[in-house]
Formats: C-alpha cells, structure tokens, sequence
C-alpha cells in the first residue's frame, strides 16, 4: 500500500511539474552540440591539441524571461580540483553559440586567461561539463571576475539550466 502511495504521489508530482511547464509556454532548456553528443568524445579540434577553439553549442527551450545566459565550462577531474576552461556571460537569449565566437562577456578561467581554454588533460580520460544558465538579470561590467563570482551573482537569478558532457583524452 505504502508503494502505491508513493507511485501515485510520484506521478501526481511529475504531471504537476510538466503542467506547469506547459502553461510557462516552454520546455526544460537543453544544450547540445553538432560536434559532439552527450557523454562521447569531444573532437581535437576543439582541444590544446588543435585550433582550441569553442565548438557549436545549440540552445533549445530558452525560458521566456530570459534576460541573459551565462556558460561555465570545467573539467571536474582535474588532479588539482575542478578546473575552469570558460567563464561567458551577459549571453543574449541566442539559439546557437557559433564556433570560434564570444557572444557575451567573459571573466578569468583556470589558464589565468579571459577566454576559451580547450580540454587538455594531463592523463586519462576527463569529462567537460558544458554548463547553461538562463537568467533574469544582466550583470554590470566588472561584477564577475571568475566562475565563483559569476555562480554567487546568479544564485536567485536561474530560471533554467542545462548541462552538455563531453570526454576528451590525448
């Protein structure tokens, strides 16, 4: 009985969520790219090894409100801790970043550099997480120096988020 319950509430919830969803006039937000799919290996191309510059990333669903959206792209397993490859921000609501194309304002990474920074692991295997945030606020100039800054400026600003893994190994 306990099971039936919580399946009952489980679905109530869920249909809750999608009604609501449906009467915001839009989708989750999803990221994507034509270079890579989710979890599978991101091109040279886009790495130390190649021309390190941004790959294509699409943006479908961007709620409505949407002011600006932001990107964090870091590599978790970094042997030193999470490493920043890009910081963007003040993105306007676009449907595609093109490659090699800085739509929005940019803010330090962990190269020491305001800009793209390509997978280049030392060892192994990593994962790039691809991070978006749609928001409902611009940020002034000077106001992000860093993803840590940006993270704590968007805090109750998020109206949606997505999130694209790339792997990449030398």
């Amino acid at each position: 009985m306990k099971k039936y319950i919580f399946l009952v509430f489980s679905i109530t919830i869920i249909l809750a969520a999608s009604f609501v969803l449906a009467q915001e006039g839009g989708e989750k937000m999803k990221l994507s790219s034509p270079e890579f799919k989710n979890n599978e290996f991101i091109p040279a191309k886009f790495s130390c090894l190649g021309a390190d510059i941004n790959p294509v990333l699409i943006i479908d669903s961007v709620p409505k409100g949407t002011k600006s959206l932001a990107l964090i792209v870091d590599d978790p397993d970094a042997p030193m801790g999470t490493w920043v490859h890009w910081v963007l921000f003040n993105i306007p609501p676009i449907p595609k970043i093109e490659e090699n194309n800085i739509p929005g304002e940019q803010s330090m990474n962990s190269f020491g550099r305001e800009d793209y920074g390509g997978p280049c692991p030392p060892s192994g295997v990593h994962r790039y997480f691809f991070k978006l945030y749609a928001l409902d606020t611009e940020f002034e100039p000077g106001q992000i120096k860093n993803k840590a800054s940006l993270e704590e400026a968007m805090k109750s600003h998020i109206l949606d988020s997505a999130e694209l893994i790339g792997l990449f190994k030398k």
